[in-house]
């Protein structure tokens, strides 16, 4: 079972590693409309980049589908850009809706990272192993490291809204706009035709 430990790590760490940014960016740019109250609604929100991540994942770890990295690499910050702007259109934080749009981008969005993750996790796995074990366990690994962003996310929006009186919606749009940027730079610097 020792192989569960190590994926699961691998996993965490692939998410929460501060050089894959990308993955950390499209999560702030997913969660910075919500807050803690909204708990609920972030809970399906990030459980739907979950499923959509877990689904490309396994489809590709067992060869069922292949696509061009470059393509994928740079469909990631598209991603990002798109959620960002997404942001703009929030203007009452009363998130009344059963299925919002965002919850389509998550999981439609979630499908395109899990080949970003899919990468990663084939160059690490051996044939012979038992690729069902080490996918669960990277996808779980995943997940505590989404959770944990999420929840960093919500304590730092806590801290300037509450405590600093930070407008929620200018707080909002700031984070989104830098998401954006950041997210757009790296879009252009990765179009597949620029090389």
């Amino acid at each position: 079972m020792n192989d569960f430990g190590l994926y699961f790590k691998l996993g965490y760490e692939h998410i929460a590693d501060l050089k894959g940014i990308d993955h950390i960016l499209f999560i702030v740019a997913l969660c910075i409309r919500y807050q803690f109250a909204d708990w609920k609604k972030l809970l399906v929100l990030v459980t739907a980049f979950t499923i959509g991540h877990s689904i490309t994942l396994a489809l590709s770890v067992f060869d069922i589908i292949n696509y061009s990295m470059s393509w994928i690499e740079f469909m990631i910050p598209v991603t990002i850009v798109i959620t960002a702007f997404s942001n703009v259109f929030v203007k009452k934080f009363n998130f009344r809706a059963k299925f919002p749009l965002i919850y389509y981008f998550a999981l439609f969005f979630g499908l395109i990272h899990g080949l970003g993750f899919s990468n990663y996790l084939k160059s690490l796995m051996g044939k012979d192993e038992s690729i069902v074990v080490q996918l669960l366990a990277f996808n779980i690994g995943l997940e505590a490291g989404q959770l944990l962003i999420v929840l960093g996310i919500l304590f730092i929006t806590l801290i300037f809204v509450t405590l600093f009186k930070v407008n929620r919606r200018e707080y909002m749009l700031y984070v989104s706009a830098v998401a954006f940027a950041l997210a757009l730079e790296m879009a252009v610097e990765r179009f597949p035709l620029h090389h």
